[in-house]
């Protein structure tokens, strides 16, 4: 029982359910141990790939899936129901993706976006510092130039999939502005830290990058010097937004139908506990939930593929009522299943945690308020 189907069309439909059966079948039984293990294991992003999955974004032309926005929604809702982590590793990926396609050379993008799309290379994206979080100004981390290419310094933090990645899309400051390079793993004076046991998506596998004295030839620079923050970081950033978005509608979706199987099979005080009108009321808010949040990310992806001018506020507004729907899911979800619900052994505890990483990632609940409230189209009356 998927909540709120109704709203998609046939083709969205069986697109969804198609996904559904892939996330069912390969992601979603092994969840909570790839959870414990702190690990989403290579051989899930591979059978990702072979599915067309990460290279969702990139044309047909260099290998990839060509999705458009709304049919890369319904793939990113489906992944989240099983494993939030694993959905976290296809967002900074397609991240990655989105940017050398649409910024990238010619040159770039015929030697990087096969490698992307089947899963020879797995992209992460390399925004976040220390001290640089919402306040993406405050990167400290530079390029200087030298020879032929650029000399990188400084550090990335809490970049997702930074243990596994095999290349990073990383911004550092240039001569007073911000420029973007394509570096692979194995390039000298980077090294991995690996950031372990978090509070969510905890297979995800963070790491914080150290680049000292990181050479990076001319042909790694995305776009011209300077070019980095606001066309490349900002584009990317909204399709994050976009795939947290929908993967939050999974999320939200995955408790409310763990929350309807445990109450209809649960007993207390001698009948179901879902007979019990407060429970009723918790499962009535998830679908509820479920169904308005897909209407908003089936809004968002439509106007970004329609490049409407209201997209951007969209999608802000899409992310911010899914990801703070569905830690209000997750928390209700561990209330109906009481002690069980607070079992490690079980499922909605890492539902809980994933979810409040929602809250957070690409953007946070505040930011995203105060973004969203300056969005809102005014036009001054007087009188």
């Amino acid at each position: 029982m998927i909540a709120g189907v109704h709203s998609l069309t046939d083709v969205q439909g069986k697109i969804l359910r198609n996904h559904r059966r892939f996330s069912e079948t390969e992601i979603a039984p092994h969840a909570n141990e790839w959870d414990r293990a702190g690990r989403v294991p290579r051989e899930v992003v591979t059978a990702m790939a072979q599915a067309g999955h990460m290279g969702a974004l990139i044309p047909a032309e260099y290998g990839g899936a060509e999705l458009n926005m709304i049919e890369f929604g319904l793939l990113n809702e489906a992944i989240g129901f099983g494993c939030s982590s694993v959905r976290s590793v296809l967002t900074v990926h397609s991240m990655v993706s989105q940017a050398v396609t649409r910024w990238g050379s010619v040159e770039q993008r015929h030697a990087w976006l096969p490698r992307l799309a089947g899963g020879e290379w797995i992209g992460a994206f390399a925004l976040s510092e220390a001290e640089a979080g919402s306040d993406v100004a405050q990167i400290t981390t530079t390029a200087t130039p030298e020879g032929d290419g650029y000399v990188l310094d400084g550090a990335k933090r809490w970049i997702t999939y930074g243990q596994g990645a095999d290349v990073f899309l990383v911004f550092a400051g240039y001569q007073g502005r911000y420029s973007a390079f394509v570096i692979e793993r194995d390039t000298p004076g980077l090294s991995v830290v690996p950031i372990d046991g978090m509070l969510g998506t905890r297979a995800s596998m963070l790491a914080e990058l150290r680049f000292d004295g990181c050479r990076v030839p001319r042909s790694g620079l995305l776009g011209r010097p300077g070019f980095g923050l606001a066309p490349v970081a900002s584009a990317a950033l909204d399709i994050g937004r976009y795939s947290v978005a929908w993967g939050s509608v999974g999320l939200a979706q995955a408790c409310l139908e763990s929350s309807l199987g445990y109450a209809r099979e649960r007993r207390a005080f001698g009948v179901p506990v879902f007979d019990h009108q407060l429970v009723q009321r918790l499962i009535t808010d998830m679908a509820t939930t479920v169904s308005a949040a897909r209407l908003l990310g089936l809004q968002a992806g439509e106007m970004m593929q329609a490049g409407a001018p209201g997209a951007i506020a969209a999608v802000w507004m899409a992310k911010y009522f899914a990801s703070t729907g569905a830690f209000r899911a997750a928390s209700d979800t561990v209330q109906i299943h009481g002690a069980y619900g607070c079992d490690p052994a079980g499922a909605p505890q890492r539902l809980f945690r994933d979810a409040k990483v929602m809250e957070i990632i690409e953007g946070s609940t505040q930011i995203q308020q105060t973004m969203i409230a300056r969005l809102v189209p005014y036009e001054e009356r007087r009188t």
